[in-house]
């Protein structure tokens, strides 16, 4: 018993700090997730701190980490490792079981975990952490009581700093489909060998009053006394989808102009999927990049979630000189970490991307980035 907590306790020490630096390196994208599960449970109210509790439990899960792999107060780090995973094994649960939340996030876009697979994660973890609970009083700390303490508390505050770089700037790295140097064209193709979807044809009759679905095989069998009503597909299983599945461009009137903008040499695309929170302090340099831009002949357009009439509003307000295309928010949101933020495509590989803190002179973006090719 006592080996197997030694080992349990460097396993999960281990794994608190790589996934809560995993999600630390992208707290927007954690607090997303965060909100998904905010909907679920019908307190969507929770997403004004989201964006703070997905940083406080990154930063919470590696001090607890560092805490574990180095003995320091035990019976605190303990009790809340024990609390914590019994609650995500409940999330973990209730999303395989109602099939509420796709991806529990635990990873980040590292990886993806479907519902079951991440409550069997946390089943494993669950009992992993019981045998350092047992154990817990028999777990020495690697150095003095206080320099483990200290090191636990510098863990935690290490990853507090690097939340907020992350969140001031952009993750340091990007595991997303649109990261730098991905093509968006080839991230929409299904890789070889892909599952697809498997769907069946349902037939809906109707009987004595009583609607009932019937497979093809079984509507052979029926009678006269059934009246058909209506036909539709249903799911069986799921097949892959392609790393990007959600990404379109449309004009104002509804016209799909993606496949334009993606074969496009060159093109900034000023992405902000809500106008109305976007950061103006950075619009009088957007206006002087826009005006440069299209003065070399550089298509620059914006990509909004906002509807036409907010569009209009923006650019009246903040002097615009671009268009605005329409694209799902989520996906936007998934593009780049900023609101707005600034990409440069060529031929549909991300070439570059700011953050708005860091909004780039045209010069600098001409010298490095379109006097090369």
């Amino acid at each position: 018993m006592r080996i197997i907590a030694q080992i349990s306790r460097l396993l999960v020490g281990a794994l608190f700090i790589f996934s809560g630096f995993i999600k630390a390196n992208d707290p927007l994208g954690f607090s997303y997730k965060l909100d998904e599960y905010f909907q679920v449970f019908g307190t969507p109210w929770m997403s004004a701190i989201s964006l703070w509790m997905a940083i406080g439990i990154c930063a919470f899960e590696i001090g607890l980490g560092v805490a574990l792999l180095l003995g320091a107060k035990m019976r605190f780090t303990a009790w809340s490792m024990l609390l914590m995973i019994v609650f995500f094994t409940f999330l973990t649960f209730w999303s395989w079981k109602f099939d509420v939340v796709k991806d529990c996030g635990c990873f980040g876009d590292f990886l993806h975990l479907e519902p079951f697979q991440s409550f069997m994660k946390d089943v494993v973890l669950l009992v992993l952490i019981l045998f350092i609970f047992i154990k817990r009083n028999e777990i020495k700390p690697l150095f003095s009581d206080r320099t483990a303490t200290v090191l636990a508390y510098l863990g935690f505050l290490a990853s507090f700093l690097f939340s907020m770089h992350c969140l001031w700037h952009l993750p340091v790295i990007d595991f997303r489909p649109y990261a730098v140097g991905k093509s968006i064209p080839e991230g929409m193709l299904l890789p070889p060998g892909a599952k697809t979807d498997s769907v069946a044809m349902i037939f809906i009759y109707k009987k004595d009053g009583k609607e009932m679905e019937l497979t093809m095989e079984q509507i052979s069998t029926i009678d006269s006394t059934y009246t058909f009503v209506d036909r539709k597909d249903k799911l069986i299983r799921q097949g892959d989808k392609p790393p990007i599945h959600d990404f379109t461009i449309t004009t104002v009137d509804g016209t799909d102009v993606t496949e334009d903008v993606l074969n496009m040499d060159r093109v900034f695309l000023l992405v902000a999927y809500d106008l109305s929170h976007a950061d103006l302090s950075v619009q009088g340099q957007v206006n002087d990049f826009v005006a440069l831009a299209q003065r070399d002949g550089i298509e620059f357009i914006g990509m909004t979630a906002s509807g036409p009439s907010d569009v209009e509003k923006f650019k009246a307000a903040n002097g615009t000189k671009h268009d605005f295309y329409f694209t799902d928010g989520t996906t936007l949101k998934t593009m780049i970490r900023s609101n707005p933020g600034l990409m440069l495509l060529k031929k549909g590989v991300v070439t570059a991307m700011w953050h708005h803190h860091d909004f780039p002179s045209y010069d600098e973006v001409k010298k490095s980035y379109l006097d090369k090719q």
